[in-house]
């Protein structure tokens, strides 16, 4: 996949988890104020694959941050567009965080060479040995060492991208058939542990840079959209049963 999007970007993004009925609604009512992705527009489907594999430590202090509901928090997670590890889809290690309400994230590229088979401390250290150097990497460097950050959670989903006809800078996404696998490996030999998240259902996430268009807020209101807040990360802890239970 060709990248499309900015390296480091700063916007805000909304979700909503719809049912099969209500985003069928959803689409055939924006159709007017939006237009597939060009990059999707021609793709079986009109979607493409994301998969995301996200560091944490033992303790998952990246995900007791999300569901504390700290307003400030970051956490590394190693995303490329294909199940095939012998793709030519890039990978990216990206640095995601928020800021109040302000979602951040900077990317940066693995080499030619990099090594995405091997798992664990193994698979950090390629991480090192090939992105391209930076404040990403060395922050990076600094949680692995500091924070005892490693690979936990495998997060695969389809999405269908669309963008404003009339608002630049306004994005909407559908991401359906998500699928979290406990591993520490960017494409695991077997998947035994993977298991459906939010099944029959999407995520629409809503992105953009200062505000709503008012043709998005009636259809909130007339569709009565609820916006959530929800991690694809700690729903899979939570699918695994991997968090502990904190008295």
């Amino acid at each position: 996949m060709a990248q499309r999007t900015k390296l480091h970007f700063a916007r805000y993004e909304f979700k909503y988890i719809l049912t099969a009925a209500l985003r069928r609604e959803l689409e055939s009512e924006f159709q007017y104020f939006v237009e597939l992705d060009p990059f999707v527009a021609d793709r079986e489907g009109a979607k493409y694959f994301v998969r995301s594999l996200y560091f944490d430590n033992d303790a998952l202090d990246h995900y007791f941050e999300k569901t504390d509901g700290l307003k400030h928090r970051n956490k590394f997670r190693l995303r490329t567009y294909t199940g095939d590890p012998n793709g030519s889809a890039p990978r990216f290690l990206e640095l995601k965080g928020r800021h109040n309400n302000l979602v951040l994230k900077k990317r940066t590229g693995m080499g030619p060479d990099f090594e995405c088979l091997v798992s664990g401390g193994t698979l950090s250290q390629q991480i090192l040995n090939h992105a391209d150097p930076g404040p990403i990497r060395d922050r990076f460097q600094f949680d692995l060492l500091r924070r005892r950050i490693h690979p936990v959670m495998l997060i695969d989903y389809d999405r269908r991208a669309y963008v404003s006809k009339y608002d630049p800078g306004f994005r909407m996404t559908f991401d359906d058939n998500l699928f979290g696998t406990a591993t520490d490996r960017l494409f695991p030999d077997a998947r035994p542990q993977r298991r459906a998240l939010l099944a029959g259902r999407s995520i629409l996430e809503v992105k953009f840079e200062h505000h709503i268009p008012r043709w998005f807020h009636a259809l909130i209101q007339t569709l009565e959209l609820r916006r959530v807040s929800i991690s694809k990360y700690c729903a899979g802890i939570e699918a695994h049963e991997l968090a502990p239970v904190l008295d």
